[in-house]
């Protein structure tokens, strides 16, 4: 088992009551009162990984930190690269006295990852990602993630570009209720997709920004299952719809959570990198990874 974080953004808009404009954490690197919020959001991360004595992989706050969206916020080209290296070396000072502790650059999608109104061909998704990517490694990066996805052109964009940059890249797909992605693809859809065109470029898939209940019935049946060795869920059972709409947090049950967590190894064999994505906080991942251990 390696150990991820949780849901960033929502923790810090929540509860940590810190208005992020276009739900973007990477300006916080650049101000006092930001790296302190950042050290309160992680440091339990890294703390629960050492007392547990499991590996840990923290994704930097750079979800947001592409053209488009940095461009909505004052960044651009090189104030932009820079920001990004700033992201992952904040959180290499934080990790520099824990053992087994990867930073990964976090890359998000170019549209909103909930309702993707901006699609793009494989050609521009890697034209359009490179940047990022070939940032992450010149940072000297272990890895990057790409989280949210919504559609397959985008993800072998992406781990075409991350190829090309000498980076190794994780493949993370949303889905909705009905466990396809916004698309209309579905899981093993969507990862034959990417690994036939890509020659199975990224180095593991991950299902993100969704609860359990949502896919658990819809993983692919056939080889690609063990495509899949990386789960980052929701705490709420709420639709993207709904999520997008709510005002109060929904943190579910990490009980509950983590319970599924553990129910998904019958069917996901090679799953070991577990963590949150919205709605869940160190509660979630504590639950999570003592509920892995104890089933042994």
């Amino acid at each position: 088992m390696k150990l991820t974080d949780a849901g960033l953004e929502t923790v810090l808009v929540f509860d940590e009551g810190i208005e992020l404009p276009h739900f973007a954490a990477f300006p916080l690197v650049d101000s006092e009162d930001g790296r302190a919020a950042l050290h309160r959001y992680y440091g339990p991360f890294l703390e629960l990984a050492r007392d547990r004595d499991v590996p840990l992989v923290l994704s930097a706050p750079t979800w947001r930190a592409n053209t488009d969206w940095a461009r909505l916020l004052g960044y651009e080209d090189d104030d932009l690269a820079s920001v990004n290296r700033r992201a992952v070396e904040f959180l290499e000072g934080m990790a520099a006295d824990y053992d087994e502790v990867v930073i990964e650059g976090s890359v998000g999608p170019r549209s909103d990852a909930y309702n993707p109104a901006f699609l793009m061909d494989a050609d521009e998704a890697e034209r359009y990602h490179a940047v990022q990517l070939r940032t992450f490694a010149d940072a000297g990066c272990a890895q990057a993630t790409a989280l949210t996805l919504t559609y397959p052109d985008e993800a072998v964009g992406i781990a075409r570009a991350a190829k090309a940059a000498g980076i190794p890249i994780v493949l993370g797909f949303t889905v909705e209720t009905d466990g396809r992605l916004p698309s209309g693809d579905s899981i093993e859809e969507a990862i034959l997709a990417v690994d036939n065109a890509t020659d199975e470029a990224a180095e593991f898939f991950v299902i993100n920004c969704a609860h359990p209940t949502h896919f658990a019935d819809a993983l692919p049946q056939g080889d690609s299952r063990t495509r899949i060795r990386g789960l980052r869920a929701n705490a709420s059972r709420l639709s993207h719809a709904e999520l997008d709409e709510a005002e109060e947090l929904d943190s579910g049950d990490p009980s509950d959570l983590a319970e599924r967590y553990v129910a998904l190894r019958r069917d996901l064999p090679e799953l070991e990198v577990v963590g949150g994505c919205c709605g869940t906080d160190i509660r979630h991942v504590t639950a999570i990874c003592d509920a892995w251990l104890a089933a042994g």
